[in-house]
């Protein structure tokens, strides 16, 4: 089965006319946009209708890219993993596949102008979320309807590590105002998928911040004294009695009550790491619990003048210290023994991440004054 004569003469030059090119496949018709306008072809099948979309997208892949067999296959191994050159990338929005837009809104040398002819071709949630990823495109127009399109939609989302990428990205300066940040704070109540997003995105600026703690106002003038010395061990510290500190610990306690899976639970344990990484020691992963002791017992002679200066002058708060040190040298790193052994999920997995969960919860309740 061919193309008509008529169709054939109306695609070539649509495909050799427009920017960008979609397909709907319910009224068969072929939609195009160049600069505001937008063009279109209806198609006239001859036999089976899902046949002549074929051939329809041969002849967009055969003027496109000059491959008559359609879309090339080494072009779909590659379209994930970012690794189509920039220069293929205008022509891959002209032949209306959608792991061609996948490619594109994948690549490195994604545009806002491509990414604005992406979004025309295929408004979907996973092209939302990858282009949100581009630095150039969340700070574009653009990223804020992006952005809204994923809010919106994200009540639908079943996957709880899609939850998680959603608010992430949405989280962004800029996106989202204030009263949808704090609905998607409260729907975190229910999904705690939410809040890991809000953990790895504004640590420091997390809604319904908790008040600092008393003990900061009586070692303010200590702390700011060793922060001029340039110590990093009062810096963080300083901010750990503040409220974005006693916030970060709390959320980061009521997160662990339910993950929904283990990229949930990985998320969250980057995330404390990420946090406490300031201070951070070493250079290889931890991957026990037990090796966090011997690796604060080596810290350089630099390292233990600050930490001793710090104990020395607020010897009150040496238990918030060691606690931070603790979780300094904690990361996701340390569930790789457990999760590499199972897939369980809900109660079963909660339970088997006992024996690292418990130690990060007791030492972020010492940060939150619980231990006195």
């Amino acid at each position: 089965m061919e193309l008509t004569n008529e169709d054939l003469l109306r695609l070539n030059v649509l495909a050799v006319n427009a920017d960008a090119i979609r397909i709907n496949e319910n009224s068969m018709a072929v939609h195009g946009i160049k600069g505001d306008k937008e063009l279109k072809v209806t198609l006239h099948p001859q036999g089976n209708p899902d046949r002549y979309l074929r051939h329809v997208r041969e002849l967009l892949a055969s003027i496109g890219l000059n491959s008559p067999g359609g879309y090339p296959v080494y072009i779909q191994r590659w379209t994930r993993m970012g690794q189509v050159d920039t220069v293929r990338l205008s022509s891959l929005l002209k032949l209306a596949e959608p792991e061609a837009v996948m490619a594109v809104v994948c690549s490195p040398g994604l545009t806002t102008d491509l990414a604005r002819l992406a979004w025309w071709c295929e408004p979907q949630a996973e092209y939302a979320r990858r282009m949100l990823e581009q630095p150039t495109v969340a700070a574009d127009p653009l990223g804020s309807e992006l952005a809204a399109f994923l809010v919106e939609h994200l009540p639908f989302e079943t996957e709880p590590q899609q939850m998680l990428e959603t608010v992430r990205l949405v989280l962004q300066p800029g996106l989202i105002d204030e009263s949808l940040k704090q609905r998607l704070w409260i729907r975190g109540r229910s999904s705690k998928s939410y809040r890991v997003g809000f953990l790895q995105t504004i640590p420091d600026e997390l809604p319904d911040p908790l008040p600092a703690r008393p003990e900061l106002s009586a070692s303010q003038a200590i702390l700011g004294a060793l922060i001029r010395q340039g110590n990093p061990y009062a810096r963080l510290v300083e901010k750990l009695l503040d409220s974005p500190g006693q916030t970060f610990a709390n959320t980061v306690i009521d997160a662990l009550t339910r993950p929904a899976n283990q990229d949930v639970v990985s998320a969250l344990f980057k995330a404390v790491g990420d946090y406490f990484s300031p201070i951070r020691t070493h250079t290889t992963e931890i991957r026990q619990i037990s090796e966090i002791d011997a690796v604060v017992d080596a810290l350089t002679t630099t390292e233990q003048g600050n930490l001793h200066q710090l104990l020395h002058a607020l010897p009150e708060l040496q238990v918030e210290i060691r606690a931070m040190l603790f979780l300094a040298h904690l990361d996701d790193a340390v569930l790789t023994p457990i999760l590499s052994l199972t897939d369980a999920v809900g109660s079963v997995m909660r339970k088997k991440l006992q024996p690292v969960s418990e130690p990060l919860i007791q030492n972020m309740n010492c940060l939150l004054g619980k231990h006195r």
